[in-house]
């Protein structure tokens, strides 16, 4: 079987001289990406990829240039204004540039703040989504972010804030008692702040949660745990970042719902994790 790769017939965009593409890489798993994204690595002069961009993906653009710009918690990181200010230059000078981020530009990536500073400066932009962690990257640990039996809402938050501290513009009272299942972005750092404000506010120390690092990567960890537990057993872990975070009763799905560990050989560790006593057909 060949490994090239082309694209289907099709009125495929032109990135033209001049252009910014602002693109989501997906969360991990180069197969993730969408084929607007592999048409875009395919025309670009220049890439300008962030931390969790794989270079599986990169390999896919020889013919540009690779420029890194990742922002990781607590290391050292490009500023934001220097990364826009680059992305206007390239563009004034001509270049066909694709900004690639992890996951979907527009959550939790700043490609909004990126995409209105380029138009502010006249540059002409296209917008390519991508997978989000927190859709797919649950979805590879085996763990539904919606399920009738469990929720009719989804929340989906971040760990920090611009300042790096846990936001205090979110209301945890209100996102704890409104939404059956929370999805955390980047929290890892303020997991024991977190978990306080979900408790405090009315959540059970037996709340499923998981953990998910890495995810859709063949480095891609999973913790198990309770929202009364989760603190002591990420220390014990030794996991770190990258992480998903998922707190509600979906977690309890993944005990039938790890395809990764099937594939592997293992069996499902409970065929109705919700003891809803029916077969999910009747549902």
């Amino acid at each position: 079987m060949s490994n090239a790769l082309s694209l289907p017939g099709f009125d495929w965009p032109q990135l033209e001289p001049g252009w910014v593409w602002l693109c989501g890489a997906g969360p991990g798993d180069p197969g993730l990406l969408t084929l607007h994204a592999l048409n875009a690595l395919s025309q670009a002069d220049v890439v300008i990829y962030d931390a969790l961009v794989q270079e599986q993906i990169l390999s896919w653009a020889p013919q540009a240039e690779h420029i890194y710009a990742g922002k990781r918690g607590g290391k050292p990181s490009a500023k934001q204004r220097d990364i826009s200010l680059h992305l206007i230059e390239l563009a004034q000078n001509g270049k066909k540039v694709l900004r690639l981020k992890g996951g979907d530009p527009f959550v939790f990536g700043r490609g909004g703040e990126e995409a209105q500073t380029l138009v502010q400066h006249g540059i002409p932009i296209r917008i390519i989504p991508g997978i989000s962690a927190g859709i797919g990257g649950l979805a590879y640990a085996g763990i539904p972010v919606t399920h009738r039996d469990v929720n009719q809402s989804v929340t989906f938050v971040t760990g920090h804030d611009q300042s790096g501290n846990t936001p205090g513009s979110l209301d945890w009272t209100s996102i704890s008692k409104g939404s059956q299942v929370i999805v955390i972005y980047m929290g890892m750092k303020h997991i024991a702040q977190i978990t306080a404000k979900l408790l405090a506010a009315g959540r059970s120390n037996d709340e499923p949660v998981a953990v998910v690092t890495t995810a859709t990567t063949a480095e891609q960890q999973v913790l198990e745990t309770t929202l009364g537990r989760i603190v002591d057993d990420i220390a014990a872990s030794g996991m770190a970042p990258p992480a998903v975070i998922c707190v509600g009763q979906s977690v309890l799905m993944r005990q039938v719902l790890d395809w990764q560990g099937m594939a592997a050989g293992a069996r499902p560790r409970n065929l109705d994790p919700l003891g809803r006593g029916r077969p999910a057909e009747t549902a």
